[in-house]
């Protein structure tokens, strides 16, 4: 008996001796094995394609990150099972092609969820296959932000309707930094496009983000020798080993999109949200006012600017307009006929004619306890239409922006506005002295319920606005009581200065923008003699991007496939450096706009499209540090794009970067 006690003792003190610890963690992608058919393999015939990995697998996004190139017409069936992923193509496999398989950053680990990035797989038809590459990046125009999953393709057929009329010949996608690599080309002259493919069609239609190359390429390669570094399983480099390799060119395109702002026109709503308004939205921005006519009333036939005031969107395509006539206001239901632009099937503007109905239902009243009423008060009240009254206000708060002027805004259009009724008093010690008057005018016709009057201020003083009471009308006749808006204009303390010395422009015309941490403009300055100066900035923190003028419009331009001759965005620079602004600061920055890759310029505080880390991955370096930079060399698993020297546009103007190769 006292045995067997020892005994069990011994077990059970072997059994609680800890939990073992396990090995490393894993932190490595799966490590491709096999695929039937095999890479390179000629004279395929069967649609049906298997890949083996060294691990269990799992596949995320397949449909929108795995690309089957050339582009097919049914979307093929992608699945995976432990090992194995299967694809099968359900379009009949074309004789004497090279297909590409680009399985993106698709395929992980099923436990750790380490990617395997830029695993390609071909195989052809025929007795041959192709082999030449281009490779590049693809940003967004105005934003440099790297294009993530976007369809880059090429055409054979260099027509300038190709990219709207015909599918990709070849396709990839860009990877998370934006960067591409499209496979397997024949020997030829291309034209290359990048596209959000939105309604998978392969082809561009307008209303579709697209970068497009200026020139034709003609893909080559040529034989290198790459350099190896050994390192030792301890981390340290040991040696040096050579291997002949080879090189694809293009490998530095340059794709920036944009997108033209294109929308079908159209009539898109129509309502009378107020007895004295009715409105109108159209699909997209115009530059012509449709015609507007009475049908069912005493004024049939008269058009709308005669009983009407328009409010406008500067694009017009809001449009409000606010009834004058007041017994057209009493009416529940009012018809027009409205004759305004639209697409037609041609995708040309042509001219169409709507008969609308506006009809208004007074809201209902909450019921409350009753109130005797004389029957001649009641039917008094249902025949006069409520207008709602004038109101007049000064827009700017107590706090006056020195490089400001002064806005009033009515709530109704503005028909009469007496300027001699305004008085502008500036207080000193304890009195108000009287001050030239400011000059109100209207801003735009097609805004008439807004006055603006510019003026240059003493910092750090106490102003007082009068406006006398009548002294504006508004459309119906309705007069605005007295306005008093005192404010205090901010001290020049209160801002910041920042100068930009700007070099690498070759006299080209540029304006620089100051964005705010959300990547928005918050002032903006034009380059004079190499010197862009932006002040009135409150204190904080600042980024800042320079766009080329072209146009000389002051205003950052899209580009343009569809003009007789097509017009690329205009380009765009960031500065890699956060500016730190403190209270009456003046500071001047150097900005050589080419120092950097364009891949590196933008600041990664305001980059939106950032890659996922990856487990194991350090902490993102502050922006500015150097970083090693990665070669990338001739392996069929990799698809990040290759670079050396400058990227190019194609129409010669040059964005700097590092080497790399394949």
């Amino acid at each position: 008996m006292l045995l067997a006690m020892i005994a069990a003792a011994v077990l059970a003190a072997c059994a609680n001796m800890g939990r073992p610890e396990g090995g490393p963690r894993d932190e490595l992608p799966p490590v491709y094995v096999r695929s039937n058919p095999a890479m390179g393999q000629l004279n395929v015939t069967a649609n049906k394609i298997t890949v083996d990995f060294d691990e269990n697998i799992a596949l995320e996004d397949a449909m929108n990150k795995i690309v089957v190139s050339p582009a097919q017409r049914t979307t093929p069936a992608i699945s995976s099972n432990g090992r194995r992923v299967t694809v099968e193509l359900r379009d009949t496999l074309l004789p004497n092609t090279t297909y590409t398989i680009d399985f993106a950053d698709a395929v992980k680990d099923l436990n750790e969820g380490n990617v395997l990035d830029g695993l390609a797989l071909d195989f052809a038809t025929g007795d041959t296959i192709d082999t030449l590459r281009i490779s590049g990046m693809v940003f967004e125009a105005q934003t440099l932000e790297p294009a993530q999953g976007m369809l880059v393709g090429v055409y054979s057929n260099l027509s300038d309707t190709a990219i709207s009329t015909l599918p990709f010949e070849r396709i990839t996608k860009t990877n998370q930094l934006g960067e591409f690599t499209l496979r397997n080309l024949k020997e030829g002259t291309y034209r290359i496009f990048a596209l959000n493919d939105v309604n998978r069609d392969y082809h561009w239609d307008r209303s579709e983000d697209v970068a497009f190359y200026d020139v034709t390429i003609s893909p080559s390669s040529t034989s290198i020798t790459i350099t190896d570094t050994l390192t030792r399983e301890n981390g340290e480099r040991d040696s040096l080993v050579t291997r002949p390799g080879t090189r694809f060119l293009p490998d530095d395109v340059l794709l920036t999109w944009f997108n033209e702002g294109y929308s079908a026109q159209y009539l898109k709503d129509y309502k009378r949200p107020e007895r004295n308004k009715i409105t109108f939205q159209f699909g997209t921005k115009a530059d012509t006012l449709p015609i507007i006519r009475l049908i069912n009333t005493h004024r049939a036939g008269d058009e709308i600017s005669t009983w009407s005031m328009l409010d406008a969107s500067p694009t017009l395509d809001t449009l409000t307009y606010w009834i004058a006539d007041t017994s057209l206001v009493s009416l529940d239901s009012i018809t027009l006929e409205a004759k305004y632009l639209r697409t037609d099937t041609n995708d040309n503007l042509s001219w169409t004619t709507d008969t609308l109905r506006f009809n208004f239902r007074s809201p209902k009243k909450k019921k409350e306890e009753p109130k005797k009423k004389k029957k001649d008060d009641e039917e008094a009240e249902d025949s006069i239409p409520k207008i709602p009254h004038m109101d007049l206000k000064a827009t700017s708060g107590t706090s006056q922006e020195l490089n400001r002027g002064l806005t009033l805004a009515g709530t109704t259009p503005i028909v009469r506005f007496d300027t001699a009724a305004v008085t502008l008093e500036m207080q000193v010690d304890t009195l108000w002295y009287i001050l030239p008057r400011p000059q109100f005018t209207r801003p735009d016709s097609l805004k008439p319920m807004s006055f603006n009057a510019p003026y240059t201020w003493e910092e750090g003083t106490k102003y007082r606005l009068t406006v006398d009471s009548a002294a504006v009308t508004d459309l119906y006749g309705l007069d605005n009581d007295k306005l008093v808006h005192e404010f205090t204009t901010k001290k020049s303390d209160d801002y910041s200065t920042v100068s930009f010395s700007i070099t690498g422009l070759d006299g080209r015309p540029a304006i620089v923008e100051v964005l705010n941490s959300s990547d928005k403009p918050a002032g903006s300055g034009r380059v004079e003699n190499g010197l862009a100066t932006i002040g009135y900035l409150p204190p904080g923190t600042y980024y800042a991007r320079l766009f080329i003028d072209a146009d000389g419009d002051g205003k950052w331009t899209t580009g343009s496939l569809t003009d007789s001759i097509h017009r690329q965005p205009e380009e765009v620079y960031y500065y890699p450096k956060r500016v730190t602004l403190k209270k009456n600061w003046t500071i001047e920055q150097s900005w050589d706009i080419n120092e950097l890759p364009v891949e590196q310029q933008k600041p990664q505080e305001i980059k939106k499209n950032k890659p996922k880390r990856k487990k194991g991955d350090p902490e993102e370096r502050p922006t500015g540090e150097d970083e090693e930079e990665d070669e990338f060399f001739d392996d069929p698993f990799m698809n990040s794009a290759t670079r050396n020297g400058n990227f190019t546009n194609g129409s010669g103007n040059n964005y700097n970067t590092n080497n790399r190769y394949f």
